[in-house]
């Protein structure tokens, strides 16, 4: 008689659930990451202090300890964001600004030791995109920077959707950049409003990675309604269009407590279409 089978039990250890502050922890690392950031200043112990909070997110920084030294390191390479003090004599500080932006956007946070609002609104209208007072924040600096750096990832969506050619292909759907025609698998096109042809070339862009409605509100410029629930009606819209049961979705699906994921391969095409 043969011996009878033994049946193996796997225990599989459960990962870890992690906790709220963790999570929101690793998507700022995750945001700030690969952020080149120039700090001018001529303090050292302030500069100091900075870069090794920058750096502890795993941004990479530069310093220049003088206006002239920070022109040079922009003309070899531009940074992402510009920290400045330029408390000097404000006609000279806004003639250093528009040097260092040089027509460009890149996005300038100019410190100093002045609060009032005064001083505040001249640097804006100097053309600063923040003005902080010192002794700063380093937790409130490094989401300053994240969320500029946010907003010029934003915009340069919008830039690209201009001059872009190819298609994009996801599922069996072909999106053509350049008629904004969006045909279904069979080859039946599928109009699309500007706020949707926008709204899906965002998703696209970050295929399978969360995205906030924060950062898809200023990808699409939807800022009729303050409140962000604008975005979620437009990613209804687009359900209704290229979801086969937009009760239950398989494409754009819900990221709780970030915002929506697109959450199927896409790829970009420059070969000539099927269709």
């Amino acid at each position: 008689m043969p011996p009878a089978k033994q049946e193996l039990h796997l225990e599989v250890a459960a990962k870890p659930t992690p906790t709220r502050g963790g999570r929101v922890e690793k998507r700022m690392n995750e945001a700030c990451k690969r952020v080149n950031v120039l700090i001018v200043d001529d303090d050292l112990a302030f500069t100091k202090k900075v870069e090794q909070h920058l750096q502890r997110c795993d941004m990479s920084t530069t310093v220049a300890h003088t206006p002239a030294k920070a022109l040079e390191i922009c003309e070899k390479r531009e940074p992402d964001v510009i920290i400045a003090n330029l408390d000097f004599d404000h006609n000279s500080g806004a003639e250093i600004l528009r040097n260092l932006r040089d027509g460009g956007s890149i996005p300038v946070v100019v410190t100093g030791n002045h609060r009032s609002e005064n001083d505040l609104l001249a640097w804006l209208e100097a053309g600063a995109d923040e003005y902080l007072s010192k002794p700063l924040s380093m937790r409130e600096l490094s989401m300053r920077i994240n969320a500029l750096v946010r907003r010029r990832l934003a915009n340069s969506v919008q830039n690209q959707l201009k001059t872009e050619s190819g298609r994009w292909l996801f599922g069996g759907w072909e999106l053509h950049l350049r008629t904004r025609q969006l045909r279904h698998p069979s080859g039946r096109p599928v109009p699309l409003t500007k706020g949707e042809y926008t709204l899906l070339v965002a998703f696209l862009e970050a295929a399978n990675q969360p995205l906030s409605r924060e950062f898809l509100q200023r990808a699409t410029r939807i800022h009729e309604d303050i409140f962000d629930r604008s975005v979620d009606v437009q990613v209804m819209r687009l359900r209704r269009k290229i979801e086969v049961d937009p009760r239950a979705p398989q494409i754009i699906k819900t990221a709780r407590g970030i915002g929506y994921v697109f959450s199927i391969d896409a790829n970009r095409a420059y070969t000539k279409s099927r269709f």
